[in-house]
């Protein structure tokens, strides 16, 4: 049978680890994490920690990355394929047609709160850092041809209650619930990307999903003008989110 090849689109500082974490450990599940990173900082040449690691552990030709995650066959053999990407490293001028090869998610979070996240591990952002508006655009591209929207995943409502979450999302993909996905043991993986050290800490902590915190954020500036450009794409994508 061929595998169920799951695409999870999100930004940075969101739970799309922690989700990662989750469908891992299923005992049918193989992951990849962030396949086309490699591609994004050969190309943009950004200064991310660790750059010069992901590029000489990736593979920076997205055409050949989207080939082995569209029609290549499934890590181990397994039965569902979760793929974890950043939509910011959907740049200009590559295509998307492959996408609808896959059962397409999109994780969001409110954009004050990724961006307060963001701006403590980075100098800068702009709204083009933190995926929301290419999440929209590629939204519209998806559901568009599916004629309906594909699944969307607010963090804090899913954070509120992950086995009602994950119930209601493995039912839209066609995949069965296994209470494996709500907890996992702690520490690295081996299919974590070379990138984990600085940005996995708190997940390589977890066995599982934590409820949200509340919390006033405060935010000026150009990171205050990055969340408010978000904002719109943040309302829209949420109108179609799982129920909490």
């Amino acid at each position: 049978m061929k595998p169920v090849r799951i695409a999870a689109w999100s930004g940075p500082r969101n739970i799309s680890t922690a989700m990662m974490r989750s469908w891992e450990n299923r005992s049918d599940c193989a992951v990849s994490d962030e396949p086309l990173y490699a591609h994004y900082l050969q190309h943009t040449q950004l200064d991310h920690p660790g750059r010069d690691d992901v590029i000489a552990a990736g593979d920076t030709d997205w055409r050949r990355v989207v080939a082995a995650l569209t029609t290549g066959p499934a890590p181990d053999g397994r039965a569902v394929w979760y793929q974890k990407h950043m939509t910011h490293h959907l740049l200009p001028g590559m295509g998307v047609d492959w996408v609808h090869g896959l059962a397409n998610v999109f994780l969001i979070r409110d954009p004050t709160l990724v961006v307060a996240s963001y701006v403590k591990s980075r100098a800068t952002v702009a709204a083009e850092d933190i995926g929301l508006l290419q999440q929209a655009t590629l939204f519209d591209i998806v559901a568009q041809r599916l004629g309906h929207a594909p699944p969307v995943i607010d963090a804090e409502r899913f954070l509120r209650d992950p086995q009602t979450q994950l119930k209601s999302l493995c039912k839209q993909l066609g995949v069965a619930f296994t209470e494996r996905m709500l907890h996992w043991p702690a520490g690295p993986r081996a299919s974590d990307g070379v990138w984990a050290p600085y940005w996995y800490e708190a997940v390589w902590k977890s066995t599982g999903f934590e409820l949200p915190r509340e919390r006033q954020v405060l935010l000026e500036g150009d990171a205050a003008r990055a969340a408010d450009a978000c904002r719109p794409a943040y309302e829209m994508l949420l109108r179609h989110c799982n129920p909490q």
